[in-house]
């Protein structure tokens, strides 16, 4: 299946599964090293993570613990600038090691916006670990944005947790708007 159709859009494949396993495991290898002899809480960002946190999460051999927040910034192919909390962050923070788990940052606003209720709760380390970067719509510098799994242009993109007005979700590979 090189192309489909969601509602209106056509969409071409970008990233196959396979690269998107291969880079995950780098990614929880990488992870295991930088977190050794800790036990990190790991925050997805649902709903587009899920895919790709549950993936991670089972290359990650040391202990840790999982949560998850909810938020939405999206309205079709475009981030609406607005940041809707559906429902939050643990409140059990302080002194932690907290890795944010995304599918996607383009913008950073919604990133922004969790890290800012993050650092409130005083964790010792913050990290955002994200499947897919855009650096070409990022509004401003992001520190926290250490493990990326794949750098993108700024094309939108769908499935593998990411969709396009809830459908697409489920595809196993990555696809952008032709």
């Amino acid at each position: 299946m090189n192309s489909i159709k969601i509602h209106e859009k056509d969409f071409e494949i970008f990233l196959e599964s396979e690269s998107i396993n291969k880079r995950t495991r780098l990614m929880g290898i990488q992870l295991n090293v930088d977190y050794e002899k800790r036990c990190p809480i790991f925050i997805g960002v649902l709903n587009g993570s899920f895919l790709f946190m549950a993936d991670l999460i089972k290359e990650i051999e040391l202990d840790c613990e999982i949560d998850f927040i909810r938020v939405a910034s999206y309205h079709g192919d475009s981030s609406t600038g607005q940041i809707k909390e559906a429902f939050g962050l643990p409140n059990n923070l302080k002194g932690r090691d907290v890795i944010l788990v995304e599918d996607i940052v383009d913008t950073g606003l919604t990133v922004q916006y969790i890290l800012a209720q993050l650092r409130a709760q005083e964790p010792a380390s913050i990290n955002v670990c994200s499947l897919l970067f855009k650096p070409a719509a990022l509004l401003k510098p992001m520190p926290e944005l250490t493990y990326v799994g794949f750098e993108i242009p700024n094309e939108f993109v769908v499935g593998y947790g990411l969709d396009y007005n809830g459908l697409g979700r489920n595809l196993k590979d990555i696809y952008r708007a032709i």
